[in-house]
């Protein structure tokens, strides 16, 4: 592949030119305007002819930019995908740069974004700018998503992407999240609810003993956190991690002489192929209930189920994971396929049966923490890795 990383590094100087633009314009998920920088990226693809439109959620916000390139011959469609809002900044006085730098030292690009992913984003626009010229020779098309909602937790672009009666639903996307050593083809799963647990109401120097709902709540995490779960699935699915429970949160009380009469906890359960979102909510629930049998309160513990996400994991010939292995290794990379802990958006794929690798990138540093930075030795690598996955699914190679 010398080649194709040669030609790869011609591009590598406008790709970090245009994630450089990206990482100056703040866009923390939640915090900021997305508008400046979609308009960037915006300018960018019409200075190029690249068809593209906006996503708006069911509420009329903005949440990400959709670029598709027809080919000229039927086939399947395949998307690439990059977030443009990023993790707020946490505490700006502890970085040792600007985290909207968006400069280059020692070959690294320093700023909030420079990882998680706005050098991918940038990347994949360079990539559709590429394959437009070839669009009549190749089968199906390419989407690229540039998701403005994926720091917030709620994946909007995705959805309304994958909700687009407009769009084609895609046969498979590859996600732009870094790490240059695995390409990541799982996730656990996830299944989350938020629990209440009552009790009676009273003063904190009452004669009376009450065993308030703070109390109730403790006693709960404590059976909760004492539940044994298996271990990694012994089965056909190879899937190669346990799943996990975890109190994530503990809202009750406030003052110091009031016993409050409601406490809530967020629990948060990541699942895997034989641990799933039914056997998650029996546990918990059976965990509510020995709590209310050893310390009655006035009404049952509510438990209130907020989101599941299915586990996922790609066979290793299954596309777009193959197609992307492949290359890589045509690269001299030897990236292994990994199943990751943390849930990602490409759970959320899973459930619309639409298989996805939910990261390969280049070498990082800070993401989501302190100095963010991204390794850009690597980027003519990963580029070429990329486009020519992409021209292999197109029937391009």
């Amino acid at each position: 592949m010398s080649n194709e990383v040669q030609a790869a590094a011609l591009r590598s100087a406008t790709v970090v030119e245009l994630a450089q633009k990206l990482i100056r314009e703040p866009s923390r998920g939640g915090i900021d305007d997305y508008g400046p920088v979609l308009s960037i990226l915006e300018g960018w693809l019409s200075h190029r002819s690249l068809p593209h439109r906006r996503l708006h959620d069911n509420n009329g916000q903005i949440v990400g930019l959709l670029v598709e390139i027809h080919g000229g011959r039927p086939g399947p469609w395949w998307a690439l995908d990059a977030c443009v809002d990023t993790a707020s900044y946490g505490d700006q006085a502890a970085w040792s740069f600007s985290p909207s730098a968006g400069d280059v030292l020692d070959g690294w690009l320093r700023g909030r974004g420079a990882a998680d992913s706005k050098l991918a984003a940038s990347m994949f626009c360079h990539i559709a700018a590429d394959l437009r010229e070839e669009a009549e020779t190749f089968a199906g098309g390419l989407a690229v998503l540039l998701d403005v909602d994926e720091h917030t937790g709620g994946f909007g672009g995705a959805l309304a992407y994958l909700d687009d009666p407009e769009a084609t639903r895609p046969e498979g996307v590859m996600i732009g999240y870094p790490g240059m050593d695995e390409v990541v083809v799982g996730g656990r799963g996830l299944w989350r609810a938020t629990i209440s647990v009552h009790a009676p109401a009273g003063h904190s120097g009452s004669s009376r003993t009450l065993v308030g709902a703070i109390s109730r709540a403790a006693r709960l995490v404590t059976l909760l956190d004492a539940i044994e779960l298996p271990g990694p699935a012994d089965d056909y699915s190879g899937f190669p991690l346990a799943p996990k429970l975890t109190v994530t949160a503990l809202h009750g009380g406030e003052g110091f002489s009031v016993l409050p009469d409601l406490c809530s906890l967020n629990v948060d359960v990541r699942l895997t192929p034989a641990f799933d979102a039914e056997a998650a909510e029996t546990l918990v629930r059976n965990a509510a209930a020995e709590l209310d049998a050893e310390l009655p309160g006035p009404l049952p513990t509510h438990i209130e189920p907020i989101a599941t996400w299915p586990p996922f994991r790609l066979r290793h010939d299954e596309q777009p994971a193959a197609a992307l292995m492949a290359a890589a290794r045509r690269a001299g990379i030897d990236a292994t396929p990994k199943t990751a802990g943390p849930s990602n958006i490409g759970n959320l794929l899973a459930m619309y049966g639409i298989p996805a690798t939910a990261g390969f990138g280049v070498p990082y540093e800070g993401l989501h923490g302190l100095d963010e930075r991204a390794d850009l030795s690597e980027l003519p690598r990963v580029y070429a890795v990329y486009q020519q996955a992409v021209r292999g699914l197109l029937g391009l190679t």
